[in-house]
């Protein structure tokens, strides 16, 4: 049963309680690899230039292990990077607070991101999928007013061992993309990857709307590309990419994100109508 969050147009953050709901938080070591390479790739710039390199992973779950993760590979793009891993169960941070050291740590907290500083990366993953869609609107706005200039905030899921995935990234002002990011050999079609679409996209994956014609887009262009089977997956991953993009779909990565088994496209091409900039 999914949990209704809390109602974040009130005023938050009342008598220290923290804007949100207690979710399941299951979680597995590496769950989270494909979003952080695309951190560290091409959003990596985002963080170098920074003035504070604060990074939040929100609602790290049971285990802070993704959270000692985003440490270590944000480390490789800016050395001096502070990762906070907030969660809102107060047991799971307890249980987090042997694994500091100096540039991470661990707080209790929600959605209204109550620490000092603003965050210039804000990562939730398989958090905002626990919510109702019609409050997602709202967290996004919540989120995104705490972000330092030229931050990101990232709202994605994915499956249990992060073999499909999928994520959108905000700034400040309004969602900026969609990307997925699958495993070769994990999928039949492309579009199996729509199991793990956020909340503002999974329950819009129907006939009429923009991002169910992606999907839709996807698997022709993956059964067009057959004949780069024999190449492997890798290649025929990447004619699909190209045929999307020559067919008019605003692809925003090329070759070097494709090969990976990534595809980032602008937002506008699948925004559901209520979530239009």
């Amino acid at each position: 049963m999914v949990q209704k969050a809390e109602r974040v147009n009130a005023p938050h953050h009342r008598n220290g309680k923290p804007v949100g709901n207690v979710t399941r938080g299951t979680t597995n070591p590496n769950r989270m690899r494909r979003v952080d390479r695309w951190l560290t790739g091409p959003q990596s710039w985002r963080l170098r230039a920074a003035k504070d390199p604060l990074v939040v992973d929100l609602g790290y779950g049971a285990t802070p292990a993704t959270a000692v993760e985003l440490f270590e590979r944000l480390r490789a793009a800016r050395p001096d990077v502070r990762v906070c891993g907030i969660e809102i169960e107060p047991e799971r941070v307890r249980a987090a607070k042997a694994l500091e050291q100096p540039g991470l740590r661990f707080q209790v907290g929600g959605f209204e991101l109550a620490l000092p500083g603003r965050p210039v990366l804000v990562r939730a993953f398989n958090v905002l999928r626990q919510y109702e869609e019609a409050d997602v609107a709202d967290i996004w706005r919540l989120v995104q007013g705490r972000l330092a200039p030229g931050g990101l905030f990232i709202d994605g899921t994915c499956d249990e061992i992060g073999r499909r995935v999928a994520w959108i990234a905000l700034d400040a002002e309004r969602p900026l993309s969609l990307s997925m990011s699958v495993r070769f050999g994990s999928f039949d079609l492309p579009s199996d990857v729509a199991e793990r679409l956020p909340k503002a996209l999974i329950h819009r994956n129907i006939p009429g709307e923009p991002v169910h014609r992606l999907m839709q887009a996807m698997d022709r262009a993956w059964l067009e590309s057959a004949p780069l089977a024999s190449f492997g997956n890798r290649q025929r991953w990447q004619g699909m990419c190209k045929a999307l993009r020559d067919g008019g779909w605003p692809v925003q990565d090329g070759p070097s994100r494709w090969r990976l088994g990534e595809l980032t496209v602008d937002w506008d091409a699948v925004a559901p109508g209520g979530y239009q900039p």
